[in-house]
């Protein structure tokens, strides 16, 4: 489980589980009650629930400055 304070806009979160095109990692597009990401490979944008984001990612790779 990760600590959803720590992830910022443009950071990217590495999930437990792969998505159907076979990456799992997402890039962080909105915060906010629930999380807008942004599938890396495939691009597709999905909206997930704060609480699920912290059950499913398993790592927050930040962004450099």
């Amino acid at each position: 489980m990760i600590d959803a304070t720590q992830v910022e806009v443009g950071d990217f979160l590495k999930f437990k589980k792969n998505h159907p095109c076979g990456a799992n990692t997402w890039k962080v597009l909105r915060i906010g009650l629930d999380f807008k990401l942004e599938c890396t490979t495939c691009k597709r944008v999905i909206m997930i629930e704060r609480l699920n984001v912290i059950k499913k990612a398993k790592e927050i790779i930040k962004q450099p400055s």
